[in-house]
């Protein structure tokens, strides 16, 4: 049952190098002619499409998000109907007039030349094909579309809070993934995102008085004019005729774009080489946080690469926009008034999504904890080193850095509200059950799993996790098989109570008594349903420490020890026992203090009852 024996076990199937499993491909060439006045826009695109999967498709579908802020869409009634409805969409979407609705109208779709069959049912596209697709096969769509962008409620659309006039994320017809579990053509109602990997090509013609920041690298940037490549420089644009932007993205699954007349921007090279661009309105009042923005946003990067694997593109944009923050590749787009902190904050988070979604892939829609819980763990790693170098200004770093993030988990699992996290995003019952759930529960179920393999294996299974599964859009199972190949360990359990249940930790001292007259007997009661390994760390009279370990019987093996202080191995704790006794050959008297995971790493809903003390006489 020790790690030896599980990994002779698992030698087999664990040393291979990477992961079987088969990646749709695309790519986009676009064409984009903005009428800004009009806030609408003409599109042309061609679209090939590589049919990796053993199945022949008879059926393509895209996402028209666009379509959600129309009065009486499934965003709409959903937001109106939801216990706890999102502020900024609340019935705003029921209120649009013509002229501030967002659409995407289809004109013509044609696949290898040939007019092909088209249904709009709100922000899907149902498109039923004269020719099936064969496996192992590349095809050709043309499509041309008109649209209207939609006055800023959620993510993308024009005139934002803070007056920036466009903010294009979930502008175009996208084709929906199709992966080992079929087409994930789920209509929007303001959750999460999936796409397919691919490259794109995008021709932007627009007013010569805006400026584009785009999540791509510009192909054009001597055409574009005064200022875009030398940061030393303002960027200024002449009034007048149009002016065409050329981006190009390789190798991701979305792009996303924003435009303002009154954009100015900073760009700096990266320690690690690549170009970081910051681009917001210049002279609103917040010059001074942008301008601080992108030395610590270089150190931020340092850190996520050597946490968390190196960053592999040459560009990543700040982008001024939306209605708080929103990660797409290569950009993010943020809301600009705001405290130093703040920015950095969002900054921050919305660029570890790169990590998590944007290079992982995870399908949000079904894994939201993946993307946003992953993304927040690294969120307050990195805030706390740069806290930790003072970079942060007033705030002081922290020995668990996931303190408060525990707190709200034990707020959500006592709030009678908890679903588990197989719930599909769009499908949770309120957005405080989704948030916490996708956020703080995911926050916790890798810095527990910390606590569960150790932190050298934690470590250097994160880094491993990326480099596996990066470009393969990962799932539940392959984040524990990764765990479990660094550890030794069996992980099944762990991930069938945290994810598939809302089963909830409690452990307690329950009686200490002395044995024998020179032994010290200790009863731990299991209060909660989820059974885990236990840290016992036992204090003696003198101050020195000790570590009681009792691993999990599931586990088949047990954690490395993680400091100097001496450790006890004790018998497999099993999941059915509702007590575990286990005897300190130390009398009572010496003994001043008996805790439960010190470290508070392991998510138990009740402190106070982990710790026994001897009482002290006054």
């Amino acid at each position: 049952m020790k790690n030896l024996v599980f990994l002779l076990f698992l030698s087999a199937t664990t040393l291979s190098a990477q992961p079987d499993r088969w990646q749709q491909r695309i790519n986009y060439e676009m064409n984009i002619d903005m009428d800004a006045a009009r806030h609408q826009y003409r599109g042309d695109m061609r679209m090939t499409y590589t049919n990796n999967s053993p199945d022949t498709l008879e059926k393509v579908f895209y996402h028209l998000y666009f379509n959600a802020f129309q009065p009486n869409s499934m965003m709409d009634v959903r937001s109106r109907t939801i216990e706890d409805a999102d502020g900024r969409v609340a019935d705003r979407i029921s209120k649009l007039k013509p002229d501030e609705l967002g659409y995407i109208k289809v004109n013509t779709l044609r696949h290898n030349g040939k007019a092909v069959k088209f249904l709009t049912n709100e922000t899907i596209l149902e498109v039923t094909l004269n020719e099936p697709i064969l496996p192992g096969s590349s095809t050709v769509f043309q499509m041309e579309w008109d649209a209207q962008v939609p006055l800023q409620i959620r993510r993308s659309g024009r005139d934002n809070r803070e007056g920036v006039e466009f903010s294009m994320a979930q502008w175009y017809p996208k084709l929906c993934e199709y992966d080992y579990q079929g087409w994930h053509a789920n209509p929007y109602v303001a959750r999460e995102f999936y796409g397919v990997w691919g490259d794109f090509d995008v021709k932007i013609s627009m007013d010569k008085n805006y400026v584009i920041a785009a999540g791509g690298y510009l192909q054009n940037p001597q055409e574009i004019g005064y200022g875009y490549e030398d940061p030393a420089q303002p960027l200024r644009r002449p009034t007048g005729d149009k002016l065409l932007w050329h981006f190009k993205t390789p190798n991701v699954h979305d792009f996303c774009w924003a435009a303002d007349p009154e954009y100015t921007q900073i760009s700096i090279k990266a320690q690690d080489g690549s170009t970081m661009r910051f681009f917001w309105q210049k002279g609103k009042g917040y010059d001074e946080q942008w301008q601080k923005l992108p030395a610590i946003m270089d150190r931020a990067r340092t850190h996520m690469n050597t946490h968390f694997g190196k960053y592999p593109y040459r560009e990543y944009s700040f982008i001024q926009g939306g209605d708080g923050g929103m990660e797409y590749p290569l950009a993010t787009l943020i809301t600009g008034n705001r405290s130093l902190n703040s920015l950095v904050g969002v900054s921050v988070h919305e660029q570890l999504h790169s990590w998590y979604q944007m290079v992982l892939g995870t399908n949000e829609s079904l894994y939201a904890w993946m993307d946003e819980g992953f993304t927040s763990y690294a969120e307050s790693v990195v805030e706390n080193e740069l806290a930790r170098e003072g970079l942060l200004p007033g705030r002081t770093a922290s020995a668990n850095p996931h303190a408060g993030t525990y707190a709200n988990y034990n707020r959500l699992a006592t709030s009678g509200k908890e679903e588990p996290l197989t719930t599909h995003a769009d499908h949770f019952n309120s957005n405080f059950a989704y948030s916490l759930a996708a956020y703080v529960k995911g926050e916790v179920f890798l810095n527990q799993m910390d606590y569960i393999i150790g932190k050298e294996a934690f470590s250097q299974g994160l880094l491993r996790y990326f480099e596996t599964w990066k470009f393969k859009h990962p799932n539940a199972n392959d984040v524990i098989r990764i765990f479990e190949n660094q550890s030794g360990l069996e992980l099944d359990w762990y991930k069938e109570d945290f994810v598939f249940s809302t089963r909830t930790i409690d452990y307690a001292i329950d009686s200490v008594a002395e044995q024998d007259d020179k032994d010290t007997r200790v009863d731990i009661k299991r209060i909660g349903l989820r059974a885990m390994p236990l840290d016992i760390v036992v204090t003696y009279s003198n101050g020195d420490q000790e570590v009681f370990y009792a691993p999990l019987e599931s586990m088949r093996g047990e954690k490395p020890r993680e400091n100097t202080m001496k450790r006890t191995l004790l018998p497999d704790h099993r999941w059915v026992d509702p007590t575990y006794t286990f005897v300190i050959p130390e009398r009572l008297k010496k003994i001043v203090k008996i805790e439960i995971d010190p470290t508070q790493r392991m998510a138990d809903q009740d402190w106070e009852n982990n710790v026994w003390e001897i009482e002290v006489k006054k």
